[in-house]
């Protein structure tokens, strides 16, 4: 694992990390590797707008999809034959 040696942190910055630590019953260290997954997390999700955008594209792959599913695939019956059985009683 990496080593990571900041300099220079303001005081104020340091107290309130180690309230946090304090808070969440952790150590500064682990407090300060949270945040930044959280962060770095953050900034890797897609935007809102992103998202949209995608949204055509992902209707047009479930529509795809459905399209390949066969009832006989999963053991089913097919529903034609269902319903002419049911209407020869």
């Amino acid at each position: 694992m990496a080593t990571l040696n900041t300099l220079n942190i303001p005081d104020e910055l340091y107290e309130q990390l180690q309230e946090l630590a304090k808070a969440e019953n952790s150590s500064v260290d682990a407090q300060v590797i949270t945040i930044l997954q959280n962060a770095l997390q953050a900034k890797t999700q897609p935007t809102e707008e992103e998202r949209r955008k995608n949204v055509p594209k992902l209707l047009e792959e479930i529509s795809r999809q459905r399209r390949c599913l066969n009832p006989a695939d999963f053991g089913l019956p097919d529903s034609t034959e269902l319903i002419r059985e049911d209407r020869d009683r």
